[in-house]
């Protein structure tokens, strides 16, 4: 098989520019259900190392989860400040692109329309972003550091507090813990959300060249895109979706499993954990052969109902008045603390640095290939102002609007006296705040349902986004490629929650984003150049 990509240009191309439009030979096969047509190297290259992987993180569980659990921290606290300065760089890139005349590009050319309506867009682009994590962490994230700041002033080892505490005092905690939750969830990953889904965009509608990562190098690397320097970029690419969702995916079947147990008394166990995994990667496997429109923009769409609703729900039956209020106080607390928080070399506890920022970072980053390339997918038509402002800024302010609403509701709630939400484990923390409102059955049953479909539509959107990368850009791929990166991703999940738990899963997401994050500063400049060359009109 020829090294060359195999993926055809996108018919509905309007504009290409001859400085970047590659001569490809097409390949034009009838392939059975059961073929595959594969970028070789990248293909056999991740496939063998992930079984291998996979293989033997399961034969030696105990001897993997000591070696996670050495990595992880280890990884955060040695390059805390890279990650820190390049998530900064990246935030302040895309926006520099937005307000610019670059803003006037339009993905696709002059005449190009958009392929989905605002609400579908919408719809696809929170359910791809966060929706497991927002379910993780919505509760348990704003209180733990509540109790650190309001417990601590010192910033000493094992505080986690952060900008150092607010020891004593209950109101400056609140807001110093929404200011750091929302740090986490709001405009720094969304930025390298924006970066990597726009610069896929540019370089596969307007440019001409095959949806996959190593297009976007271009016009730093030429020709060579083609050979090994391709296909490295392409393999990190993989590993860094791979072992991002994996993360993501064994979060949520830590809560699935959780709420389980809360409501109807299924053991909390890894024999539970892993017939959940490979259950809902079995109906994840239903979504992908239904494909992107009929399969994922369909559950997403129901996902973004069932979070409205539980999220209008908590703001209805909760504490109403300080949950609005509190939008607008968390926003500016955001504001004032955004620059002290994202200081590389600031005045944070280092405790809080490097065990939540710099590990989110990097799932971040981990992350960015796979919904960047969905977000890509779903975008042509958008300008780049229009882009980046979407991407960047409304699921920004749903994430604060979220954040408010379960981790506000659960401190007003901590305030007045109910413990049990802190005591709680972290993935029980969302249950036990609804169990203190009214129709708590109700709400956590549909609490659960939302984690299980976010856990869908993360696990299927991602399979088909490594398919599309390991199979050179094609979009069109075999179906038995799409199901064996499903299935791949469940496995993954399963060994290293095996291989030790969350904390191998956060080492796994830190190992590949942080040198994917080197990559992305380069992709910055290929941005760059890649619209100077575009129509502007």
């Amino acid at each position: 098989m020829t090294l060359e990509p195999t993926a055809t240009p996108p018919a509905s191309t309007d504009v290409i520019d001859t400085d970047y439009t590659i001569g490809q030979d097409n390949v034009e096969a009838s392939l059975g259900p059961f073929a595959f047509d594969v970028h070789n190297p990248v293909f056999l290259v991740s496939a063998l190392i992930i079984i291998s992987f996979t293989s033997i993180t399961l034969a030696f569980p105990h001897s993997a989860g000591e070696f996670f659990s050495w990595l992880r921290p280890e990884l955060t606290a040695t390059f805390d400040w890279f990650l820190l300065s390049a998530a900064n760089l990246f935030l302040l890139v895309v926006i520099a692109l937005m307000v610019s005349p670059l803003g006037q590009v339009r993905l696709g050319g002059p005449e190009a329309t958009p392929d989905y309506s605002y609400p579908g867009w919408f719809a696809m682009l929170f359910a791809a972003g966060m929706g497991i994590g927002l379910m993780f962490f919505g509760v348990s994230e704003p209180i733990s550091h509540y109790d650190a700041a309001l417990s601590d002033s010192t910033g000493t080892a094992g505080s986690w507090a952060p900008l150092m505490g607010a020891a004593g005092n209950e109101e400056a905690a609140h807001q110093l813990s929404m200011a750091a939750t929302i740090f986490h969830w709001g405009l720094h990953p969304w930025a390298i959300y924006a970066l990597v889904g726009l610069s896929l965009a540019l370089f596969t509608y307007n440019k001409g060249l095959p949806l996959s990562v190593r297009s976007i190098f271009y016009p730093i690397f030429g020709e060579r895109i083609w050979g090994w320097t391709g296909h490295i970029i392409d393999v990190l690419a993989v590993f860094a979706t791979l072992f991002g969702l994996a993360t993501s995916l064994g979060f949520g079947a830590e809560q699935a499993n959780a709420g389980l147990d809360y409501l109807f008394g299924i053991p909390v166990s890894s024999s539970s954990k892993v017939i959940l995994i490979a259950s809902i990667t079995g109906i994840a496997l239903i979504s992908v052969l239904a494909g992107l429109d009929a399969g994922v923009k369909r559950l997403s769409e129901i996902n973004l109902w069932l979070a409205i609703g539980l999220l209008l729900f908590v703001i209805l039956v909760g504490p109403t008045l300080t949950i609005l209020s509190g939008f607008v106080t968390n926003l500016g607390a955001y504001a004032t603390e955004l620059v002290p928080l994202s200081n590389p070399f600031g005045r944070t506890d280092d405790n809080f640095r490097h065990g939540w920022t710099a590990f989110y970072w990097a799932w971040w980053i981990s992350w960015s290939p796979f919904v960047g390339m969905f977000i890509a997918r779903i975008s042509r038509g958008r300008t780049v102002r229009e882009f980046i402002f979407c991407v960047l800024l409304i699921p920004s302010l749903v994430s604060v609007l979220w954040m408010t609403a379960f981790g506000g509701t659960a401190i007003t709630l901590m305030t007045e006296g109910v413990q049990s939400i802190a005591d709680a484990p972290t993935e029980l923390r969302l249950f036990a705040m609804l169990n203190e409102l009214p129709f708590a059955a109700i709400s956590s049953f549909i609490g659960i349902v939302l984690v299980i479909a976010f856990f869908v539509t993360s696990s299927d959107s991602g399979s088909l986004v490594i398919d599309t990368i390991t199979a050179g850009g094609k979009i069109d791929a075999p179906v038995a490629q799409r199901v064996f990166w499903c299935v791949a991703e469940g496995l993954v999940a399963i060994a290293l929650l095996l291989g030790g738990g969350l904390g191998a899963l956060q080492a796994a997401s830190v190992s590949t984003g942080l040198p994917f994050a080197a990559v992305l500063l380069l992709g910055c400049v290929a941005l760059v150049k890649g619209l100077m060359s575009e129509p502007r009109k």
